[in-house]
């Protein structure tokens, strides 16, 4: 992995600040910011295991600075599923085509943005046992993608999750399917102690971004929030369709 000059560090520093703070106040989105930064900087194959590591920090101290009204028994049933197919997704993560992924995981993000705006007014309300199914299908593509955040959103959304409930509930699920990711990376050999301190380093600023997020978020109108969310998933979505090549 290579070393990083003083601006490429800044730049690193700076993407992960605002990665983490658009995502303690959406739910998701930070890796969509924060992913290609590290690419650029280190490579496909070193960034993954590296955004793996700091969305671990991140994710946990979203899911601290919001616990009072994290839904445990979401975590619990994605948890289920999502801890078997994380190991899986991650052992795959060596070998797999990443860009056929990618673009694929962009288009579905713009199609999700497009049946909330056009579909039937009422979403579907998923049932808490499917959370196992969305923890397994969420955990094997982003240990292969690095982060589908926005694509899980919108069941967390729909079972009634919003604000402080859905972004510490979505948190705590995305910890425990990144800690079976990080075992699986290791057991493959594509986590290295290079990439593990490079993850650790930008844990104080994943930190600080989920704190002002937490400010952020507390403040907003639901509706604002929901078109916040939106808003991301189709820049990320725009992004996953562009990297994808």
């Amino acid at each position: 992995m290579p070393h990083l000059g003083l601006d490429a560090a800044l730049i690193v520093g700076g993407a992960a600040l605002l990665a983490s703070t658009l995502a303690a106040v959406t739910g998701f989105g930070g890796a969509a910011v924060l992913l290609p930064v590290l690419v650029v900087a280190f490579g496909v194959r070193d960034a993954v295991p590296i955004l793996t590591v700091a969305q671990l920090i991140g994710n946990a101290s979203r899911a601290w600075f919001n616990r009072r009204e994290i839904e445990a028994r979401v975590v619990g049933w994605f948890a289920l599923g999502g801890v078997p197919f994380a190991l899986i997704g991650g052992l795959l993560f060596a070998r797999a085509p990443l860009a056929g992924l990618t673009r694929l995981l962009g288009l579905f993000l713009l199609l999700v943005v497009a049946w909330r705006r056009l579909g039937p007014r009422t979403a579907m309300r998923p049932p808490l046992r499917g959370f196992a199914l969305i923890g397994a299908g969420g955990s094997l593509l982003s240990a292969l993608l690095g982060s589908v955040g926005p694509l899980m959103a919108p069941f967390f959304l729909s079972y009634g999750l919003v604000k402080g409930a859905y972004i510490g509930t979505e948190a705590l699920a995305t910890v425990v399917m990144h800690v079976a990711k990080l075992v699986a990376y290791r057991d493959s050999a594509v986590l290295p102690a290079a990439s593990i301190l490079a993850g650790l380093a930008l844990g104080p600023l994943m930190i600080a971004g989920s704190w002002l997020g937490k400010r952020i978020v507390d403040r907003l109108p639901e509706r604002v929030f929901v078109i916040l969310i939106e808003l991301t998933m189709t820049t990320a979505g725009l992004l996953f369709l562009v990297r994808g090549r």
